[in-house]
């Protein structure tokens, strides 16, 4: 069924000319993400979609109620079921005061009450933790109606999306399948690119030579031969004339053929980032920090108790943990040089926070990423380059720019620093898919420690070789990929619950042996013993059902 169609869309902001789209239509059992550059007009595409932006041409019907989930708005009412606030673990009244991750839940939560027929979701997992964003997924996957949404999560988009709608230079292109079918799509588009720009360079370079060929026999047939009178040179220049005439035509018919020749213009591929890091500040030591009975409580809120741990040279450790459990704590523990932490000696610390204290408002990009750079002006180029700041772009002052520009400053800044560890809060937040993959490539390459936290786990699992996880005030580290964690994690709940189920099968054959004695004691029973034993049985069932 149709829920939402556009036609001649045009949207600008100034001069600068957003979106025109010529037409697109949604139907109810579309599911639908949104793709592009910061700045690219995702964000505005979807306001105009859901009716709450006017094009400044064309127009659009929506055919349904929808429901709009956004990270900055506030709800549309500011209560919700008493039933849907305890499926999504949250009060049923709104709250200013709540954390991220709860108001995303609160707002999903009164999306999916309402009878939307489509709902349009802004960035919906941004400052939520692991278990919410799986609970998001679970929500919208069970949702019946149509899903357009906007995320950088890209297993998001692989497990909820049945087209990819990208924006790029105002126009949009829609791709079938999910994240990885588009990304799949677009490499074959480039690789295309690729051969017909090569093919059309050869062709051009041969039809060039043909022609250079029949110049120089055009100018051979013009030499008048030596030992030649004037009257039998005269003869021999009339001779050729009608040769000439065909060879000058074709020159033409050449020349012609390259000016009708398509032009392809070189694909745009972005080079790889190579992090070619210097020796003198690579460290030796084979633990870079270590945490030993680490305790840390904000009044009658517990974060560590006792906890421990050890970061090792040249790994990748991701921090995670639901919100609250004190990964920020920890790592600012880390920063300040608490006395139960001890870090190796000769280690410089590269630290990214959102609060991007490094950056000067009056600086240049270029100038305060060479301000503590290492490494010569043509690479710290090449970074930015690759984070979308090009040529003139890397003159714009840090106070013009936008959140997502100022992350991938701090980032490319961190990263040319004389560091030799790096410890990231959060460096994937208000970062386009484009810019967190070269994130993604550049920490990759890096061969030096790195500790980072973040909640995206297609990230998380290409970065890390090591899984530091805050579990009941304690540190646990895991070496290997998020895939094997969870895997071993998922295995343990498992088996617990295997042993739980064997618990209550044991209990329930003994409730069902003292019940009958009870109907039908025996000289021997004593009533009351069997009595508190029923009730002790009825108390140990009910709190093995609640695991």
């Amino acid at each position: 069924m149709l829920l939402i169609e556009c036609s001649k869309i045009k949207k600008s902001f100034g001069h600068r000319l957003i979106l025109d789209i010529d037409d697109l239509k949604i139907y109810s059992e579309d599911r639908v993400g949104i793709v592009g550059v910061n700045g690219a007009g995702k964000t505005t595409l979807l306001n105009i979609l859901s009716k709450r932006m006017e094009p400044d041409e064309g127009w659009v019907r929506l055919y349904g109620k929808a429901g709009f989930i956004s990270q900055l708005d506030e709800p549309d009412r500011k209560y919700i079921s008493e039933e849907a606030a305890a499926k999504f673990g949250i009060r049923p009244l709104w709250n200013g005061k709540m954390s991220g991750g709860e108001k995303t839940r609160f707002k999903l939560a009164q999306a999916l009450e309402e009878p939307n027929m489509m709902i349009f979701a802004d960035e919906p997992t941004v400052n939520v933790d692991m278990e919410g964003i799986e609970l998001v997924e679970g929500k919208f996957a069970d949702y019946q109606g149509a899903l357009i949404i906007i995320s950088h999560d890209r297993s998001l988009l692989d497990k909820l999306c049945t087209q990819i709608i990208e924006i790029e230079n105002s126009k949009i292109k829609i791709y079938k399948g999910n994240y990885s079918d588009y990304r799949a799509q677009k490499m074959r588009e480039r690789e295309r690119a690729q051969f017909e720009y090569e093919e059309y360079i050869k062709e051009k370079k041969r039809l060039k030579t043909v022609m250079i060929k029949i110049k120089q026999k055009a100018k051979g047939m013009r030499k008048t031969p030596k030992r030649m009178g004037n009257s039998e040179a005269r003869l021999h220049r009339l001779g050729p004339q009608r040769a000439m005439a065909g060879l000058e035509r074709a020159v033409e018919n050449v020349k012609k053929r390259i000016e009708h020749l398509e032009v392809k213009e070189k694909p745009k591929i972005p080079p790889a980032i190579k992090m070619d890091l210097l020796d003198s500040g690579k460290l030796h030591s084979k633990i870079i920090v270590e945490g030993e009975n680490l305790n840390k409580a904000f009044g009658e809120k517990v974060i560590f108790k006792q906890a421990a741990f050890k970061i090792y040279n040249s790994s990748k450790v991701a921090l995670i943990g639901p919100n609250g459990s004190g990964k920020s704590t920890l790592i600012k523990m880390i920063i300040d040089g608490d006395g139960a932490i001890k870090t190796a000696q000769g280690v410089k610390i590269g630290y990214f926070s959102q609060e991007l204290e490094i950056l000067r408002e009056d600086q240049s990009i270029i100038e305060s990423v060479m301000e503590s750079s290492i490494y010569p002006e043509n690479f710290a180029r090449l970074i930015l380059a690759r984070l979308l700041f090009r040529e003139d772009t890397v003159y714009k002052k840090i106070s013009v720019l936008s959140g997502g520009e100022r992350v991938k400053v701090s980032f490319a800044k961190i990263l040319l620093a004389d560091n030799n560890m790096l410890i990231l809060d959060e460096p994937t937040n208000y970062l386009d898919i484009n810019s967190l993959e070269v994130v993604e490539e550049a920490l990759r390459e890096y061969d030096r420690t790195l500790l980072f936290v973040s909640h995206d786990r297609r990230f998380v699992e290409n970065v890390a070789d090591q899984i530091m996880s805050i579990e009941n005030y304690q540190i646990r580290m895991f070496s290997g990929p998020l895939s094997e964690y969870l895997a071993k994690k998922n295995k343990s709940s498992d088996s617990g619950a295997e042993e739980i189920e064997k618990q209550i099968i044991l209990l329930k054959n003994r409730l069902s042996e003292v019940i009958g004695r009870l109907s039908m004691p025996s000289k021997e029973d004593d009533i009351s013993a069997l009595d508190r034993e029923y009730y002790q049985i009825l108390r140990e069932l009910k709190n093995l059902e609640k695991k």
